[in-house]
């Protein structure tokens, strides 16, 4: 028998219990799985499954050029994206958007950058905020 699983509902519960409001949204998503987990029983290894490495990239923009104007480009040349300047950029995850964020510049260092999640993107490719 398939067990059903509201990930609204659980959302709400767990960022209503106390010491989560500093988790992400993602953090809190895996914790969510994993409580999820144990209740049914049905991934005894859930850890295991969590320590999975994945590919997380952040998109900009993209840009469609022809080969022959790949093939001239050359150091200082600027190719415009499709994205313009204070638009969320993708997160993905082994190609697949999972969130949307503003860039920003971390705090501890300057001269690195870092996203703010802004909004978690749902299994239908729905946006959860």
């Amino acid at each position: 028998m398939a067990q059903s699983f509201d990930y609204e509902s659980a959302t709400r519960a767990s960022a209503s219990d106390e010491g989560h409001s500093d988790a992400s949204p993602l953090e809190r998503l895996a914790e969510i799985a994993a409580r999820t987990a144990e209740e049914t029983g049905k991934f005894a290894n859930v850890d295991a499954i969590l320590r999975i490495p994945v590919t997380m990239q952040v998109v900009l923009g993209s840009a469609t050029i022809p080969v022959a104007n790949l093939m001239k480009l050359g150091r200082g040349a600027v190719v415009p994206l499709d994205h313009r300047v204070g638009e969320p950029v993708d997160v993905v995850v082994n190609g697949r958007i999972v969130a949307r964020g503003e860039v920003v510049v971390v705090e501890e260092d300057n001269s690195r950058f870092g996203v703010s999640l802004t909004e978690i993107v749902g299994p239908l490719g729905q946006g959860d905020t």
